[in-house]
């Protein structure tokens, strides 16, 4: 894999976690809404959400990730 393949890769990755990030977050705030905090949906997608929140807090501490991006 070549460099410039390794970044790509790298950047592809970092859209795909932002969107999972943004459409969980989504799901949960429809939920909350709802009053659906206290379901086991509700319960793994939160779980989901801190999970990819630490990849992308791993890709702001590496300098991979613009320190004006959302992320919490």
């Amino acid at each position: 894999m070549s460099e410039a393949e390794r970044l790509a890769a790298f950047e592809a990755m970092l859209a795909a976690v932002q969107k999972q990030y943004a459409e969980t977050t989504a799901r949960m705030d429809k939920m909350k809404l709802e009053g659906k905090v206290k379901t086991a949906t509700y319960r793994q997608l939160f779980a989901r959400k801190l999970s990819l929140q630490d990849v992308l807090t791993l890709y702001e501490v590496y300098g991979l990730l613009p320190k004006d991006v959302e992320t919490k």
